[in-house]
């Protein structure tokens, strides 16, 4: 399944959103991502029309099935290559902006391998 970059740090917010607030909404993502009204609009319904995230009537955005997945993942990589980077002595704010960049173009076998090596390195 192929995504955009930009589709997958939507899902990831809303992900660590959902988790630290609960139900999200759009202006909350606007809050977070620092984006404008009109451009989170846009991409919720993008998401939507490709079957990631549900709106309710009241406006809260819920994760689909294939959205949590998507998220999830990002995440997950997000945090280890951010935890990795900062382990080897680059400050937390640049393993942060690295890792978002890193996380969408890193290939699945390339970030198990390097899964694999951290939790052998921390037995």
């Amino acid at each position: 399944m192929k995504i955009n970059e930009s589709a997958e740090n939507y899902l990831e917010t809303i992900y660590i959103l959902s988790n630290k607030i609960g139900a999200v909404r759009s202006i909350d993502i606007v809050h977070e991502l620092g984006y404008s009204k009109p451009s989170v609009s846009v991409a919720m319904k993008h998401l939507r029309e490709n079957n990631y995230i549900k709106t309710d009537k009241d406006g809260y955005i819920t994760l689909t099935i294939t959205g949590r997945e998507i998220a999830a993942r990002i995440f997950e990589r997000h945090y280890v290559l951010t935890n990795s980077l900062i382990s080897i002595g680059v400050t937390p704010e640049v393993a942060a902006d690295d890792a978002c960049r890193i996380e969408h173009v890193i290939s699945a076998e390339t970030f198990e391998a390097i899964k694999t090596y951290i939790h052998k390195k921390e037995d």
